[in-house]
Formats: structure tokens, sequence, C-alpha cells
């Protein structure tokens, strides 16, 4: 006989894994899949998975910066892949700039007059880029001392090790040796900046180099799974790191607000990389639609608090 939908009741004093243990007895639309996702997780984790988490788009901005933090400190993440806008971000909190809340309907040629750049609903003052061109030069001089040409885990890894700020996820991954793939740096401000100091000074990030450590990754990877917080570059780099591994992953997790239907791979589920062999057949997987802003630190706290 069929499962009924069991409705969700609220109590006081009621813990986030119990609200998602009550989310998955209901089971279905998007709190049946929020549900489903952190069992997926939690059985990753238990399975000691090697858990590869890709993280598109601006979620620092976002809010989610000590959160990643937390994830890379708790051990629930092995392999980090991310925008460099996420970076760039990160380190601008770490050398003592900040983003502040606005407003998403406003007049932009204001903004811009008064010095402000935004994304959606958050501002970033121009001061914070100044600053943050004012501490990564003098660094890139400092860790170009170890070698010119690295990957780009490497190097921010290099520039991770000497960051003072704890609630940065690049320095957290640097410490707990977690590597951190930005495998699109140069389009970034972080890559604007160090094009910038390669032009008078030696300076690769080799991205084809950032190719042969993921697969080399991949292919010593343990049961592995994915975590994917939005779409973009972190996505399929993650997923076609294993195009060259004996196997293929055996868990996988999408938290996207895009869509499937014209072909974008922000929006494609996670059945359509079964057909290119980056996800076993059999793999448990779920596509949870909606804003990973939202829905991760909820499977986060839940995992974190669940007894």
């Amino acid at each position: 006989m069929e499962k009924r939908v069991e409705h969700i009741e609220l109590k006081p004093e009621m813990r986030v894994d119990e609200l998602v243990a009550a989310m998955g007895k209901s089971g279905v639309f998007s709190a049946g899949r929020v549900a489903k996702a952190v069992e997926i997780y939690r059985e990753m984790l238990e399975a000691k998975s090697t858990v590869f988490m890709g993280v598109g788009g601006a979620m620092v901005p976002g809010g989610l910066r000590r959160i990643l933090t937390q994830v890379i400190n708790k051990g629930l993440v092995n392999v980090l892949v991310t925008t460099g806008a996420n970076v760039t971000h990160d380190l601008i909190e770490a050398f003592g700039g900040y983003h502040a809340r606005g407003e998403a309907l406003v007049e932009d040629t204001k903004l811009r007059e008064r010095g402000i750049s935004r994304i959606f609903d958050v501002y970033v003052p121009q001061q914070v880029f100044e600053l943050f061109e004012d501490r990564i030069q003098p660094m890139l001089a400092e860790i170009t001392k170890e070698g010119a040409r690295m990957s780009s885990d490497e190097f921010l890894r290099r520039i991770g090790s000497r960051l003072d700020d704890e609630n940065s996820f690049v320095k957290a991954a640097a410490a707990k040796g977690v590597p951190v793939f930005c495998p699109a740096i140069a389009d970034s401000i972080l890559g604007l900046q160090a094009w910038l100091y390669s032009q008078e000074h030696e300076l690769c990030i080799d991205c084809l180099r950032d190719v042969r450590e993921a697969v080399e990754l991949a292919s010593n990877a343990k049961k592995p799974g994915a975590v994917l917080l939005g779409g973009g570059v972190p996505k399929n780099f993650i997923l076609q790191s294993m195009l060259l591994a004996p196997s293929a992953f055996k868990y996988a997790i999408q938290i996207t607000t895009d869509r499937p239907e014209h072909g974008g791979l922000s929006g494609a589920t996670l059945e359509e990389a079964k057909s290119w062999g980056k996800i076993e057949p059999d793999a448990k997987v779920v596509n949870v639609v909606g804003d990973a802003t939202v829905i991760f630190p909820i499977m986060v706290a839940s995992i974190l608090t669940k007894k």
C-alpha cells in the first residue's frame, strides 16, 4: 500500500533535525526532497564517502561563509570546487571588508555614483575592493616565492595559510588539508588582480593542473559523493572528474533554482548525468529545487544537531 502524507506538526523548542524528520514523513514537494537530501548526506558521511562539494554563484555574499567554514572544520567535505566570486568575497571579509544589506529594486546608476556594486540585494562598497587590492598584491608577491606555477588549489592553499580570519573558508581548507579548486578563477576580481600582478612578475595558475589533480582525487575516491550548491563551472568540474575514474558518483545531491528545459548545466538533473557516466546507474540522488542559502543551512544544521 502507498505511503500516506503525514502532515508536519510544529512543536515548541523543536530542533532542526526534528523538523527535517517531520518534513521527511510528509515526503512530498520540496520538504520531502530536503529531507531526502539530508538522509543521503548522512549516509555519505556514515559510509566515509569522499565528498566533493560544488559551491556555485555568490554563496558567500549570500551569507553562507561561516557555514562553509563549519562544513570544512566538521569534516563534512573532502574536496571543494567553487567560483572565483566566492573566494574573492571570502578574502574581502578576511581582509577586514564587509558586505551590506541593500535593496533589489533600486536605481543602479545612483549606486554607481555612490561607489556601490550590487549583487541582487547585497551591496559591496568600492572601498572594500580597494582594500582587497592593497592586501592581495603583497600576498601574491609572497606566495610566488614558493614557485610561480601552480594549480588553483595550491594557489588558494598558499593564500589561506596566510590568513588570520578564523571565519574564512579558504583559511579553514588550508588548515584542514581540504583541496579547494577554482577552475574559472580568471572570471573574478581575484583573477583580475592575479593578472595585474603577472604583468610585471612571474605567475601562472595552471587550469590543466587542476584537471589532473581533480581526476587523481576522483580516481582514488572512496564511495564518492557530490553535494552541489548551484551549478555552473563547479558542478561540471566535479562531475567531469569522474569521466576518467574507475567508477562514478554513488551519491549526489543538487540544490538549484534553475530549470532543465533549456539545456543549461545549472538546471540539468542528476539523472541526466547518468547518461554521461558521471553518476552510477543505481546511485542515490536527489534534485532539490530552491535557494541554497535557505536549504543548505537547514541541511547542515540537521546533520550537526541530530542525536
